[in-house]
């Protein structure tokens, strides 16, 4: 299966229930009154963790997700049938993100966390809603709310707790598939990973931990050069890096400068990843020039300077599995002491907090604006609110129409067209329906 980590879907919750009128028609019963049902609840669509799942894959081919409408009210004042949510999966590590306003709606992280990223439209109301001692008939009713449509951006970020970073051909996918059941592609040429794999590795004292091996880094990556972002955001959700660095001298690059360049990538890309623990590791000690090539590293980044603190380096050879085990247990040592990364801390504690603060709001007056069509040769009126309540009159009936005009002057829709300049007798339209009316001063 391909390795997908970003997406962006459509979705739309399902329409609330219209409402229904209904009068009561029983024997003895004089005056029996209205009788009719509300509609029911629309379907919501709610993303809901599988740790079974690795890719966002699913979302390449399906793009446009959609959820049930309520059923309509009854006689008898029954209420119609809510649909049923929609529950779509989505892989650890997803970052939910509203792809038109770029606001970040949850971050998927524990199995089975739920969040409701669209909910449906609640059910009209029937005319049993509307009985009052003037008009202890009415003809009225709503039909239901239209569900919530929204643009969706997902972008996975690997969880693993243990991150591998180098240049191409340092040896991370070999490390990987000796140390775990992972069988990562391994070739002699640059970026033969091209997408993180993952392994679970187990120690011989029963610790165990995820491992991701990362795409390989070039000089640039932060500015988008090479895999660039695509490998860096992987590196975010990792605990402790383990930086490994080809001594082999094979591709002709001095190690210390390759192992600069990465840290330097590293920290224009998030500062806060070199402050987790790391350990730096020689590869391919097996090769002939490494040992030499190693002893001259070593001296080099303990006389670095610009290190706020020398890393702990280690040599190993995946290939004949010198020093693997020892690094194992360094890196689970270090795994047990390494804090959870602060900006996922921060928010389960706020998760934690039970308190909430209320403030005052001044009540908001309904965003209306009116422009003029030059397609229809009419008045346009547009506003969240305005399109809602058109959306949910039943322009089937007279009473439904006339309640619907008094809502809008309420709104302030007849000041907006005096002001902007409409005579008795242009027509006004609502904008998104086909409702045209005559506007009369």
């Amino acid at each position: 299966m391909a390795f997908v980590d970003q997406a962006q879907v459509e979705l739309k919750a399902g329409k609330g229930g219209d409402g229904i009128v209904s009068f009561r028609h029983e024997k003895f019963v004089a005056m029996g009154g209205p009788f009719g049902g509300d509609g029911g609840h629309g379907g919501s669509i709610i993303l809901k963790v599988d740790e079974g799942l690795r890719t966002l894959m699913d979302f390449r081919y399906n793009r446009h997700f959609k959820a049930q409408s309520g059923g309509k009210g009854g006689t008898k004042g029954m209420t119609g049938a809510s649909a049923e949510d929609r529950i779509i999966k989505v892989p650890q590590g997803t970052i939910v993100s509203d792809a038109d306003t770029g606001e970040v709606l949850g971050d998927m992280v524990h199995d089975g966390q739920t969040l409701v990223v669209a909910r449906g439209g609640r059910g009209g109301r029937g005319n049993i809603h509307f009985a009052t001692p003037a008009n202890p008939a009415p003809e009225l009713s709503e039909n239901g709310e239209p569900g919530q449509i929204r643009n969706l951006k997902m972008e996975l970020r690997v969880l693993a707790d243990v991150g591998l970073v180098g240049f191409p051909s340092a040896g991370k996918s070999t490390l990987l598939s000796v140390v775990s059941n992972a069988k990562p592609k391994i070739a002699a040429y640059h970026f033969t990973t091209i997408d993180p794999n993952i392994g679970m590795v187990r120690l011989s004292d029963d610790r165990d931990f995820v491992m991701a091996d990362l795409p390989g880094l070039i000089e640039g990556a932060s500015e988008g050069v090479g895999l660039g972002f695509q490998f860096l955001r992987h590196v975010e959700r990792t605990r402790v890096i383990l930086h490994l660095v080809d001594m082999s001298g094979i591709e002709g690059q001095d190690p210390y400068t390759q192992y600069r360049k990465i840290l330097t990538e590293l920290e224009q890309y998030d500062p806060t990843i070199l402050e987790r623990p790391q350990i730096v590791v020689g590869t391919k000690m097996d090769m002939p020039d490494s040992e030499e090539n190693y002893k001259e590293f070593v001296k080099q980044v303990k006389a670095d300077s610009g290190l706020k603190e020398t890393p702990e380096i280690m040599a190993i050879s995946a290939v004949t599995h010198d020093g693997v085990d020892t690094l194992l247990r360094e890196t689970a040592d270090l795994l047990d002491k390494a804090p959870v990364a602060e900006a996922y801390k921060a928010k389960e504690e706020a998760e934690d907090d039970n308190s909430k603060v209320y403030k005052f709001e001044e009540d908001k007056k309904p965003v209306v604006s009116v422009d003029w069509d030059n397609e229809y040769g009419c008045w346009l009126i547009s506003g969240p609110e305005v399109e809602k309540l058109a959306a949910m009159t039943n322009l089937q009936r007279e009473a439904t129409v006339m309640r619907f005009a008094r809502q809008l002057r309420h709104m302030g829709v007849d000041d907006k067209l005096r002001e902007v300049g409409a005579k008795d007798g242009d027509d006004v339209r609502i904008n998104n329906t086909n409702f045209v009316f005559e506007y009369s001063d």
